[in-house]
């Protein structure tokens, strides 16, 4: 029987024992890191993490479209706070969203006793997952909001990603969990993966037009410390590599029953109301992705993001997207 586990700052845990990965690995025990906001609220929303995400800096929407929403939180494998390279030995390198989901469906089920989700959500990885949920739970999930994401990795997505992989994987620094002194700092290695993804956070017109100075940041080079050193200097390296993985390979295609990866008659299967919100500006998750995904699916809406923050546009990087995207998925969800 799968159980909660003490509390840990704002974060709860929830265990679930032998547990057996798409990859066929069994742990004796996993966990979940989740947190429930407006806890007594009778309508149920589910948010997962993103690819750098934690519990608690997920953007939750439990103020504004989501303050009628009893909104669970619930961090990805690999996050840090759930099961991960970093903290469950044997931990496998090769995660898949299905064994998210399957887990995360256990937290909801066995331990939350919920029956099904009014709405979920997800930004990027979030978004990846959220998708895997619609295909594989269709009658569990009513609606859904996919923010900068796609149902399936595209190649230049995952070629973009084996840039900042490379660079980790080949600091003089880094060398893998099972060959690494316990607690070893890769701090080079974290630099060179941050430099090699910070070009492809935003835009070229970010850049031009200094909105760097909006996040308080007097310069490049300022924000670039943050965004390339101090933002990842919390990150287990293993962490990041099984996450990084996990995106390159997502394709809801797997979930389809009859084992044909399709991704269109998986699209087509899916039942909940769907909100795509992709940014007009995204690098790696193009908005016309999102509207050729919109042909096959049952009920979808698109609402394409008008920023130039690209990518973290998604991730309420600035007050005004988070603005729009609120106002959005509200007007979405009067329906």
């Amino acid at each position: 029987m799968s159980k909660p586990i003490a509390h840990d700052s704002e974060c709860s845990y929830y265990e679930i024992p032998d547990f057996t990965f798409q990859v066929g690995a069994t742990l004796p025990l996993v966990r979940l890191a989740y947190r429930v906001f407006n806890p007594h609220a009778s309508k149920v929303a589910l948010i997962p993490t993103c690819f750098r995400g934690r519990v608690d800096s997920t953007l939750n929407f439990s103020d504004g479209a989501l303050k009628d929403y009893k909104v669970i939180v619930v961090a990805l494998f690999g996050n840090g706070e759930s099961s991960s390279p970093s903290n469950t030995p044997n931990f496998p390198t090769l995660l898949d969203y299905r064994d998210c989901v399957r887990a995360q469906y256990a937290l909801l089920t066995d331990h939350l006793k919920i029956d099904f989700i009014d709405v979920m959500i997800g930004f990027s990885m979030g978004g990846q997952c959220t998708y895997y949920w619609t295909a594989t739970y269709p009658d569990f999930v009513r609606n859904a909001v996919v923010i900068c994401s796609s149902a399936r990795t595209s190649r230049h997505n995952y070629q973009f990603l084996e840039g900042p992989r490379a660079a980790l994987e080949n600091s003089i620094d880094y060398t893998p969990m099972n060959c690494r002194p316990k607690h070893a700092k890769v701090a080079r290695g974290l630099n060179a993966f941050g430099k090699s993804y910070s070009a492809w956070l935003t835009s070229a017109a970010w850049f031009d037009q200094e909105k760097f100075k909006e996040l308080g940041y007097e310069t490049l080079k300022d924000w670039d410390s943050d965004a390339t050193k101090a933002n990842y200097s919390t990150w287990d390296p293993d962490d990041l590599l099984a996450k990084l993985r996990m995106w390159q390979n997502g394709n809801i295609g797997v979930c389809n029953a009859d084992g044909v990866e399709s991704l269109e008659s998986s699209l087509a299967r899916i039942k909940a109301r769907i909100l795509l919100m992709p940014c007009q500006t995204d690098q790696y998750f193009l908005w016309e992705a999102s509207e050729r995904e919109s042909g096959f699916l049952k009920s979808a809406s698109l609402k394409i993001i008008p920023s130039i923050w690209g990518h973290i546009a998604g991730g309420g990087s600035n007050q005004q997207d988070k603005d729009w995207m609120d106002r959005t998925i509200a007007e979405f969800l009067e329906v």
